[in-house]
């Protein structure tokens, strides 16, 4: 028996799927557009292209045997000729051998034998994205040690920590004072002067009313 997945953490990510079969791709786009961020859709490697060269994909799925192309072709023309490289499901209604050996040449993460089983196919996109989620909670613990070696007081470790766990997908915390104080117990003063040294340290830069953006880069040299 599998283990219980949390599929929550798809929508966080945005889903690249390629298939010729437009019944198909509809269908399957229907139901993964509940879980999954965005899903972008293609029937050809020319569309595809153009999505990824113009959106953010964190994922492919992607059939092997499209019109008049080889699904595994295009992804080994992104790795090779575009530094392309997205974890990436192949779909097939084929087992043969020479496809799953040059899926494994390619390090493809994972396959799925059609027809679409779509609790697998939601399994076997978490099992590909989970280490994406795994080292982003690396890396925020990380960035919580190093913001509070900057600080020592609890109450602006606590404002720190909430910072961190609201960043927003592109680094961004938004919030006022009153409504940070509504969730920490710190006075104003406290808060301004967290705010006035993050700010002063490049770590916080504000990008308008109640918007941050958080600077990682400012954080590489503070010791931990």
């Amino acid at each position: 028996m599998g283990s219980i997945r949390d599929l929550n953490i798809l929508k966080w990510f945005n889903i690249l799927y390629i298939e010729d079969d437009v019944d198909l791709l509809t269908h399957t786009k229907d139901v993964l557009e509940d879980f999954v961020h965005n899903i972008y859709t293609a029937t050809n490697s020319k569309e595809a292209l153009q999505i990824l060269q113009t959106h953010k994909v964190d994922a492919i799925i992607s059939d092997i045997l499209l019109e008049h192309e080889n699904g595994i072709e295009f992804l080994t023309f992104l790795k090779n000729e575009k530094n392309i490289c997205i974890p990436t499901i192949l779909t097939t209604a084929h087992t043969d051998t020479q496809y799953l050996l040059d899926a494994i040449k390619l390090k493809v993460e994972s396959y799925i034998v059609k027809p679409i089983n779509i609790k697998e196919l939601l399994n076997t996109l978490h099992d590909i994205l989970l280490p994406i989620i795994q080292q982003k909670e690396i890396k925020k613990t990380n960035n919580i040690i190093k913001m509070i070696s900057v600080v020592t007081d609890n109450k602006q470790v606590d404002v720190i920590k909430h910072i961190i766990n609201n960043l927003d997908e592109n680094e961004c915390f938004t919030a006022s004072y009153s409504e940070i104080m509504d969730i920490i117990n710190i006075s104003k003063p406290t808060l301004i002067k967290l705010f006035k040294e993050l700010l002063e340290k490049e770590i916080l830069v504000k990008i308008n009313y109640k918007t941050y953006k958080f600077n990682e880069i400012a954080l590489l040299g503070v010791a931990v």
